[in-house]
């Protein structure tokens, strides 16, 4: 159980950071206070939406900082006078030094990859969309540059060939929360050995890096062999979602974002893009070395739908 003697500042603001503070107040750590991102408009009728880890934190009532700037005086001032001992950090903004030095034990960040492979905004989208098969979460000692601290603990996971990016997320939202924990106990108990990330680099590997996703990244090109395909699809669900442009037997483009998909290695000899259907229970797409066979997909404006719902919705001279 938790101490007395630490007091902890939490930091952070989507789902994926709410598994870590729930775990906290579990283990009957003293969260004095949580520190999330403002409240902002989202969606199209551009309602206030609160982030997850506030709707905990209001839920048990924990002392809430929503800093629009992380330098703001009036936000430093009152980190200082909660008078925090630990500060854990997950899934939230890069901090200022003034901040990440603050606590007498060091601020430390969950990461969701193995530092220091996949540092950056978005590693749990690139570890699947670049189809990796082993994974995990790490947890690390905050430093100038971004996601390059030492590290204090990693914990490995296997990836299944056909995990999404939200699966995978929800899968390490469990890891990634004990692992916190032990994060905490061993800080707590003084049995902290941490390592440079250069020594976990063995010789001749490449570093993989996680950036942000933009739409462009999102886009399908019918060019690429179907496992970049496949993997690109799978690591960008269900959010932001892969998408492509399909032409219709009367030349206008419908919008798409797929899902889910397989491949399929047939024995069509269509140019890249070309569609294949029999407009009730398939449509498959004909890429560089075999067709992405579409399961789920969502059309501009539709609710997300299994393919057979999206082909029985059409006209059957729609895709020719």
């Amino acid at each position: 159980m938790g101490s007395n003697n630490i007091r902890i500042v939490f930091m952070g603001t989507p789902d994926f950071a709410v598994a870590s503070l729930a775990a906290l107040l579990d283990h009957g750590y003293d969260v004095c206070a949580v520190v999330t991102a403002p409240d902002r408009p989202a969606g199209r009728g551009q309602k206030i939406r609160t982030s997850p880890v506030k709707n905990l934190a209001e839920s048990k009532n924990i002392p809430l900082l929503q800093p629009a700037k992380l330098k703001d005086p009036a936000f430093i001032q009152e980190l200082k006078d909660l008078d925090a001992t630990l500060f854990v950090v997950v899934a939230f903004r890069m901090l200022p030094e003034e901040v990440w030095s603050m606590p007498s034990l060091g601020a430390f960040n969950l990461h969701a990859s193995l530092l220091p492979q996949y540092r950056g905004a978005a590693p749990i989208n690139r570890t699947i969309m670049n189809g990796e098969k082993l994974g995990g979460v790490s947890t690390f000692f905050l430093r100038h540059a971004i996601d390059t601290g030492n590290i204090i603990f990693r914990e490995e996971t296997t990836i299944d060939s056909h995990e999404t990016a939200g699966e995978y997320h929800d899968r390490l939202n469990g890891i990634g929360a004990s692992l916190v924990i032990r994060t905490v106990e061993a800080i707590q108990e003084g049995e902290v050995k941490t390592i440079n990330q250069n020594e976990l680099i063995r010789k001749g590997e490449t570093l993989k890096t996680a950036p942000k996703i933009f739409k462009e990244d999102c886009r399908i090109n019918w060019e690429w062999d179907a496992e970049k395909i496949y993997n690109l699809i799978r690591g960008l669900s269900p959010y932001p979602g892969a998408f492509t442009e399909i032409k219709t037997a009367a030349g206008k483009e419908l919008y798409l974002k797929i899902f889910k998909a397989g491949i399929k290695h047939c024995q069509c000899s269509g140019l890249p893009g070309t569609l294949m259907t029999d407009h009730k229970t398939y449509l498959d797409i004909c890429c560089k070395d075999a067709c992405i066979s579409l399961s789920e997909l969502q059309q501009a404006g539709k609710k997300r739908m299994r393919v057979n719902d999206f082909l029985s919705g059409l006209d059957t001279s729609v895709l020719g």
